[in-house]
Formats: C-alpha cells, structure tokens, sequence
C-alpha cells in the first residue's frame, strides 16, 4: 500500500487519540531556533494537525503540508479558524511551497513515512539559507514492561508491525545521512501519557498498522490490548512510559 493511504479510514481515530508535544520541547524548539511571530514554518506530513495546532498557538503562520484526505480534511475543519494556518495537498518529496521561503521545516510522527533523499532535496529548496530542519517523535519507553508487552501483541496480531514508529528508533544512521555533514542536535524529553481504557484501546487502534474493523484480527487486538489494560492499570487509567525525541540540524 501506498504510505500516503496508511491512515485513510483512521483519521478520526488519530485525531482524537495521538498525544501533542511537551510545552518543554516547544520552548525548546523555539529558542533553539531563534523563532519569532515573523517566522514563517512548514510543517511536513502534518496528518490530523495535532503538532500544526501547537505551533500556531505560537502564532506562528505555518504551511501545513498532507497528502492523505482524510487526515487533511480533520485538520482544516480543526484549524481553520487560524488565520496563519494554510493547507496544502503535498507531499514531503513535492510540497509546493515557493523557494527559499520557509524559515523552519517540523516533521512530527511521520518521517519515516518519507523518501528520505528526495524529502532532503526538497527541504533545500524551500528553506531559507542555514534554516533548520526539526524531525520529533513521541515514543514509547522500551524500558518498560507494559510497552513491550504492547509490542508483543502487535507482533501477534498486525501484520504491517515492524516495530513502534516503524522501527526507526534503532536505525541511528538514518538522521547521520540526512543531516548535513551528519551533524544534529538531540534531545530527550519527557512525556509520559496516560489514558482511560477507551483511550488506550483507541492509541492502539490510531498506528498505521492496527486491524480496521473489517479485519480478522480486529476483535482479537481489542481484546488483547484490553487485558493488558486491565494488567497495568490503577484506578481506571493507565500511564505508557513515553519520551519525546527531538533531531534538529541543516540540510
């Protein structure tokens, strides 16, 4: 399948269950940045507009760049009402933003969607001269019992599961390749997120790679993921140890 057409039919699910960014790592990425209200941001692969709407809250304008319809779609009924928010039907390897006009490129949750050496031709193009480009994620603590008890049951039953963020916290190379002179900036943040049991089962339900209900394993994997609910949860909710991983650098 198209990488494009992942999400078609989970934009809602996405919308209402993927977690936002810490205030700490926004800060960060400001200062690091040395970003005003004049700075202009494009945010790539921006999906249902989770961190797009952090960052406009900033009042920041920011092209906010998705191919996928249904996630696009969520997105500018969500944030229309921002007069600095545009959308755009793009892609990371085609955005169809001017040259030389963006003076920060975000990627978050969705850089391993990309075709990295086209996405890096294309953030020269559109970035102003020394601008950054700023990948984040939120990801699971692999420290943790319960998220590797999580993985074990995507193993089991989601047959695209390669691993949390498609397995591209153990591929350092990656951002040594796409960083200029394989030079970056990384930090770790804090993040820990906690839901109820309708929460947790529709985090699980929002990755790429989980059943749809049309699917053989759908009920299965609810079931699954209810038990480990069930297993790790006090008082109704349930903590998933979560850090915030930030790579900043030139292209």
């Amino acid at each position: 399948m198209e990488t494009t057409n992942k999400f078609t039919g989970k934009a809602d699910t996405y919308s209402k269950y993927r977690p936002n960014y810490p205030t700490e790592y926004i800060n960060y990425l400001i200062s690091s940045n040395q970003l005003t209200s004049n700075h202009i941001i494009a945010d790539i692969g921006s999906g249902t507009g989770v961190f797009t709407q952090q960052l406009l809250d900033r009042n920041f304008k920011v092209f906010a760049v998705e191919p996928n319809r249904d996630m696009r779609t969520i997105a500018e009924k969500a944030l229309n009402s921002y007069s600095s928010f545009i959308s755009i039907q793009g892609t990371a390897e085609n955005t169809g933003i001017q040259s030389s006009s963006i003076d920060l490129a975000t990627v978050a949750q969705a850089f391993h969607w990309f075709d990295k050496d086209k996405f890096k031709l294309e953030c020269q193009r559109i970035l102003k001269p020394n601008s950054n480009v700023a990948l984040v994620w939120n990801s699971r603590d692999s420290s943790s019992l319960l998220v590797n008890e999580n993985a074990e049951v995507c193993k089991q039953l989601c047959s695209g599961f390669k691993g949390f963020s498609g397995g591209i916290d153990e591929t350092p190379d990656i951002y040594k390749d796409f960083f200029k002179d394989g030079e970056y900036e990384y930090e770790v943040f804090r993040h820990d997120l906690e839901f109820n049991l309708e929460g947790f089962v529709g985090r699980n339900l929002s990755a790429s790679y989980a059943p749809k209900p049309t699917d053989a394993n759908y009920n299965p994997f609810i079931e699954a993921v209810t038990e480990l609910f069930i297993k790790y949860s006090s008082d109704n909710m349930i903590v998933i140890p979560n850090i915030t991983r930030s790579y900043i650098g030139n292209v």
